[in-house]
């Protein structure tokens, strides 16, 4: 088999760009609902700013960029991420490609994304700054690698916008560069890849990249980290001991959640053969584990020393999507024959593509015969069309950012706030009527409008609480007559 048979891995590729074409199709085909994140950007895409709260703004730009040329719409929402998924997985196997010389290893490194669950569906199912971290790692990894293996000035400018984007998606993305310098620093053969002049040019290219974002945390930096630290340090009253016990073992299962799918579908494809393999090794799987020996040890200092109680499996993504590829890496080393194992490999790769496609649409679907209802049943279009019959708003007044970005997406041309986020706060005075809207409790509670929003009227426009309503309206899917109730009020309205 000739070297350039062994490296052709289009065809995985070619698969990819199908399978992410089917699963902007299948989103369009399941709801036209948004979920949690969907929402934040459709609410967000209202206006540019240089920071919006406690997650970095990439995302935020790319898909207001693409909204200002395509619209605000759930085609736009769906095809931005599954563009960026399909690239991140290109990025993936061309990496594997200059480490790997086996071509059904590079493919089975590619592929092997899709039997980490985080990835290949709850990047599906509602993420998106994790999509873009994701994103942003496959872009600095390759750079990183083709700056080790073939040095020119481009690798270290990818390498450098890889980082910026990265710090741009999540701060915790600022681990992996470290993680990756602090494991090549520690090879004397791969040192002097790090003490390049053309490193500067990767410091200076994602520097211009953040500086925006920069200036802006410098002002907000509570804003933007109180929400995640909030998160990562809720032990409660937990003495000290308690909370770095709660720590460790959050981090271990979520390191099993995230790599338990991967372990054993590999187990499955190469059987017997695994077990020796995982003592084999390279340069490039002894890199591989610094890294993530580095990473391990940045997330047991944030226990230890930060307070850390609950790590999030999703939180792993910058270092150990790198799984697939250090596993066929091991394999490689090892020697170990992949004719059988890819065959293997091909219908369990099969049963994940169709799993997740069929389990996005029947999580949703499926409520018709079960009555249990997910974010996306909830009939946010069918609500609006009903009150609009009532009058044309010229502004809206959101419960919170989940039910402003629905509304957006039917109705972009019409400001739209949320009492959640104080941060975007236009002038309403002139514009009549504003409706009012918010999600009532399915079971029981107050029909009546939410008194944080009686306060908003009063301290922002002098106008006292108006007479508040509730519209029932059937679920997407729903079971038999089952309904989903909102409660709402005009200011001003028209008759």
């Amino acid at each position: 088999m000739t070297e350039t048979n062994r490296r052709d891995i289009s065809w995985v590729f070619v698969l990819l760009a199908a399978y992410f074409a089917l699963q902007v199709g299948v989103r369009l085909a399941t709801s036209h609902s948004l979920d949690l994140d969907e929402a934040e950007q459709a609410f967000r895409s209202q206006w540019l700013a240089a920071g919006y709260g406690p997650q970095p703004p990439f995302y935020n730009w790319l898909q207001h960029t693409v909204f200002q040329f395509a619209g605000v719409s759930l085609a736009a929402l769906s095809i931005v991420k599954n563009l960026l998924l399909f690239i991140s997985y290109v990025l993936y196997g061309l990496t594997a490609r200059l480490v790997l010389r086996d071509k059904a290893l590079v493919a089975i490194a590619t592929l092997g994304l899709l039997t980490i669950p985080q990835m290949a569906f709850e990047m599906q199912r509602d993420l998106t700054h994790t999509v873009a971290v994701f994103f942003s790692a496959s872009i600095f990894f390759y750079g990183f690698i083709r700056s080790l293996k073939q040095p020119s000035l481009g690798s270290y400018l990818i390498a450098g916008i890889g980082i910026g984007f990265g710090l741009l998606a999540k701060y915790n993305f600022a681990i992996l560069p470290a993680a990756a310098l602090i494991a090549a620093l520690s090879d004397a053969r791969l040192r002097p890849r790090i003490f390049d002049w053309r490193l500067v040019l990767t410091a200076a290219v994602a520097l211009v990249i953040i500086l925006p974002h920069l200036f802006w945390l410098k002002d907000n930096l509570d804003f933007a980290t109180a929400r995640t630290l909030e998160k990562m340090t809720a032990s409660g009253d937990a003495s000290y001991l308690t909370q770095v016990a709660m720590g460790v073992s959050s981090l271990a299962l979520a390191t099993i959640s995230f790599a338990g799918l991967t372990v054993a579908v590999f187990a499955l494809v190469f059987g017997k053969s695994l077990r020796p393999a995982l003592a084999a090794g390279s340069e490039w799987t002894r890199l591989l584990e610094r890294m993530m020996l580095v990473f391990l040890a940045g997330i047991l200092l944030l226990i230890v020393f930060g307070g850390a109680a609950g790590i999030k499996d999703r939180w792993l993504v910058p270092m150990l999507f790198i799984l697939p590829l250090y596993f066929c890496l091991k394999i490689e080393a090892a020697g170990v024959t992949t004719d059988r194992a890819f065959r293997r490999f091909k219908p369990i790769l099969a049963v994940i593509m169709i799993g997740v496609l069929a389990a996005l649409y029947g999580s949703v679907a499926t409520a018709r015969f079960t009555g249990h209802y997910e974010r996306l049943n909830r009939p946010y279009a069918g609500m609006l069309e009903t009150l609009r019959k009532q009058a044309e708003p010229a502004a809206i007044l959101a419960g919170d950012s989940l039910l402003a970005g629905n509304l957006r997406q039917d109705i972009p041309g019409v400001p739209i706030l949320s009492m959640d986020y104080p941060g975007f706060n236009p002038d309403l005075t002139s514009r009549r009527p504003l409706l009012l809207v918010w999600l009532l409790p399915q079971k029981g509670g107050s029909e009546a409008l939410p008194p944080a929003m009686a306060q908003w009227l009063q301290t922002n426009l002098g106008v006292s609480a108006p007479q508040a309503s509730v519209i029932d309206v059937p679920y997407v899917y729903g079971r038999g007559k089952d309904s989903y109730r909102f409660g709402y009020a005009w200011v001003n309205q028209p008759g």
